[in-house]
């Protein structure tokens, strides 16, 4: 947690204005608004939106494995959705399954692996971590006798250092479930270190990469990852939320599914008719995602959020949570503002057509741990790929308007 003594804000106007703004791209942001609310899901692109329909009304809306045209074009869809996804992702395309939304695919996985633990063995979550990758291993520990056991981040600077992980390590250890970013202060933990440090002790390391891909390229066989979830929806895409795991895995262990369907990995993870049109507005957003450049992405969208993070610092009445650079944090700041409840300010910025989050963000443990979860939490502002920087200049005004 940090403040600066300065008043004022800082004009946004440093970052320069982008060399081709992806603005025009979203159809959701003609209007007025600044949309600075990605972190809980982003606009969706054109092209997303157009693969959607055109899955519907093209005539290959079909269910999967027929012997009809539409049907074999459905499997080709999803089967080229996973190819992408293993381009996009660094991943081998047989991991991929495709389920309603993150939580929902968490709780099916640890649901298959508490079949596999028993009283004593541990597991390892972090407080940085949204509750979607804590609740689940909680209540596998009420089911099965197995403890959790918290490793704790840095309340100052927001970091989690890798340390902090693997002194908790032992022969016990099965599960080590960790953020790529945190989704309320934007950390970036070292995910490779932590990943190699849980397999180092015998245990799988299990990655909620879903605010960390968006902002960051993502390399999952480097970084040696046994199980990662994503969320289509934080990326330009549809509300699709997105499993992968190591294929052998996948095959050893034994998930809940109807008797008739197949055991094949993957098809043996996912349940029901999937949201097929869903899935062709996955592949539109990975297209989008490769033809830009993750790294390219993440530069510009640093360059906006700078005077943001500054801005807001550079405020006496603002406290601001998390690092405190720029280094090794996706684009995203929790901040609270002196004397007024979170909501209050995120309504006042309402009121000014500009959208932000109040509360915990799911992030109960770090709301914990850093004093807020009995104050309403924080505000959340985030930098995306269309924001711009008079998108974030209208923010520090309004904020600095709420002395």
């Amino acid at each position: 947690m940090h403040t600066r003594p300065d008043a004022g804000a800082a004009s946004a106007r440093a970052a320069g204005p982008l060399a081709t703004s992806l603005r025009g791209r979203f159809p959701g942001l003609r209007d007025s608004w600044a949309r600075l609310d990605g972190a809980a899901g982003s606009q969706a692109l054109d092209s997303v939106i157009g693969a959607v329909a055109d899955y519907l009304a093209g005539g290959v809306n079909a269910n999967t494995e027929g012997l009809f045209a539409a049907s074999v074009a459905t499997d080709a869809l999803i089967a080229r959705t996973r190819g992408l996804l293993g381009t996009f992702l660094g991943a081998d395309p047989a991991g991929f399954v495709f389920g309603a939304n993150m939580t929902s695919l968490a709780a099916a996985f640890a649901r298959s692996l508490a079949r596999t633990l028993k009283p004593g063995d541990e597991i390892v979550c972090t407080r940085l971590d949204h509750d979607a990758n804590v609740a689940p291993w909680l209540a596998v520990a009420r089911d099965t006798g197995a403890r959790v056991v918290f490793a704790d981040f840095d309340p100052v600077s927001g970091r989690l250092p890798v340390g902090n992980v693997a002194a908790l390590l032992n022969d016990r250890t099965r599960l080590v479930a960790f953020t790529g970013a945190s989704n309320a202060l934007g950390t970036i933990p070292d995910v490779a270190a932590i990943s190699a440090a849980a397999r180092a002790a015998g245990a799988l390391a299990l990655l909620d990469a879903v605010h960390l891909v968006p902002h960051s390229p993502v390399d999952i066989a480097a970084w040696g990852c046994d199980v990662v979830f994503t969320s289509a929806h934080k990326w330009y895409g549809p509300h699709l939320g997105i499993l992968w795991a190591r294929p052998e895995l996948l095959a050893e262990l034994d998930p809940y599914q109807v008797r008739p369907a197949s055991d094949e990995v993957p098809h043996r993870w996912q349940t029901g008719t999937l949201p097929l049109e869903s899935v062709a507005g996955v592949a539109a957003a990975a297209q989008f995602l490769l033809d830009a450049g993750m790294g390219e992405l993440a530069e510009r969208e640093r360059a906006v959020f700078a005077p943001l993070l500054s801005g807001l610092t550079a405020m006496p009445h603002v406290t601001v949570y998390g690092p405190s650079g720029l280094a090794d944090r996706t684009p995203t700041v929790a901040f609270t503002v002196a004397g007024r409840h979170p909501d209050e300010v995120a309504r006042a910025l309402a009121d000014r057509r500009i959208a932000v989050w109040s509360g915990s963000f799911y992030a109960h443990e770090a709301m914990a741990v850093l004093g807020l979860d009995r104050a309403g939490g924080a505000v959340r502002a985030g930098v995306s790929c269309y924001t711009e920087p008079d998108d974030v200049e209208r923010l520090l005004i309004a904020v600095s308007d709420l002395r």
